[in-house]
């Protein structure tokens, strides 16, 4: 529910009845992931989508059957061979809906948290005993939650210790447990919803192609800093979009502000006394990103460079350098394209290969390590 919470928070001080549509689980090339929502209000009015447009007919009727009857219930749509104009999913794919009426418990306090950017996660059982189906817990940073799953207050704290786990790590997605919060009896499947601050992106390099890079990281909903050492170039004019504009040397602006497992890094720079000091921090912070810009003979150049002031090979190895892929891209804006596209491909585990005649899935579904480097924490 997260891309509509700001919405549906609106509704809720409105006063207005509605029912909230959330894939919970996805199968084969299913086009949205869990979490992704779609809701519809006492007076037929609907926002969100659960599948781009292939179910969102019967999803809209459920919807209003839920607001009738009040039950909350799980509904599956899938590709059918044997009648193609059936409701389900033409790309072929699996999708499993979560039904629920809204009225009261939790979920009005997770929209709040959610549409105010505060850092919450919503844990909703998706399958088990039908009783319990859409119980919710509202789990906070530091452990803390509201609500209630079911009869086991064992139940309340594994579940809200597995929701705590995924909003450190700003994760959405199921997790299994057993319904008396042990890892045996009848398994229960809890979706987990993670609201975390917008990741940062911190474009060094005061320069036009930096201008468009941060329209680019605008537009993937990141929070947007340009860090150049020169004043006349590092000015808010030049860059409007930008959350921050910060005049510091590049290298000591990264010692002392807070990143995390989501930052990507971008040095435009291409100047070694800029950018040598600053990539011997960067490579040293467990960041998701580090790209740096220039030719591939300023990369070897930069390189030995970085050995030099003793970077190793393994630090060396996370640089994403040349910055970008190959798009044959010249122009700022094409070249701020081929950078926010490496770093999707990196975020969510793709090849960056053209999809016309390959094999590889769509969409990819194994748990995605930090850009740049080998890992399994999403």
């Amino acid at each position: 529910m997260l891309d509509i919470a700001e919405e549906l928070h609106r509704w809720v001080e409105q006063g207005r009845a509605f029912a909230v549509a959330t894939v919970v689980a996805v199968g084969g090339s299913a086009p949205r992931q869990p979490g992704a929502a779609l809701a519809v209000d006492s007076e037929g009015t609907a926002i969100g989508s659960v599948s781009g447009g292939c179910v969102e007919g019967a999803v809209y009727d459920l919807c209003v059957q839920a607001l009738e009857d009040g039950r909350t219930v799980v509904e599956r749509f899938g590709y059918s061979d044997e009648d193609a104009f059936a409701v389900g999913l033409t790309c072929g794919g699996i999708i499993d809906i979560l039904v629920t009426p809204v009225r009261g418990g939790v979920l009005p306090a997770a929209l709040a948290a959610f549409a105010g950017g505060e850092a919450a996660a919503l844990a909703r059982i998706v399958s088990g005993p039908g009783d319990l189906l859409g119980e919710a817990l509202l789990v906070r940073p530091d452990g803390s939650y509201e609500g209630k799953l079911g009869g086991h207050p064992e139940l309340d704290r594994t579940a809200a210790g597995e929701a705590r786990a995924m909003l450190d790590a700003g994760r959405t997605g199921t997790v299994e447990i057993g319904e008396d919060g042990s890892r045996c009896g009848q398994p229960l499947t809890l979706l987990v919803e993670s609201s975390v601050p917008a990741p940062r992106m911190i474009v060094f390099g005061a320069i036009d192609f930096a201008a468009a890079l941060v329209r680019v990281g605008k537009f993937l909903g990141y929070h947007v800093t340009v860090c150049d050492a020169r004043p006349v170039f590092a000015t808010p004019a030049r860059f409007p979009e930008a959350d921050e504009v910060v005049v510091e040397w590049p290298h000591r602006y990264l010692e002392s502000t807070d990143v995390d497992g989501r930052t990507v890094l971008c040095v435009l720079t291409h100047d070694a006394k800029f950018d040598v000091p600053l990539l011997r921090v960067a490579l040293r912070l467990p960041v998701a990103y580090v790209g740096a810009m220039g030719s591939r003979r300023t990369h070897l150049d930069r390189n030995e460079r970085l050995r030099e002031v003793g970077v190793t090979e393994l630090e060396l190895a996370r640089l994403r350098s040349p910055i970008g892929l190959d798009l044959g891209a010249r122009t700022p804006e094409e070249t701020a394209l081929s950078i926010g596209a490496e770093i999707v491909a990196g975020r969510r585990g793709g090849t960056g290969a053209s999809l016309t005649g390959a094999h590889t899935p769509i969409h990819h579904d194994r748990p995605r390590g930090p850009l740049g480097r080998m890992g399994s924490v999403a």
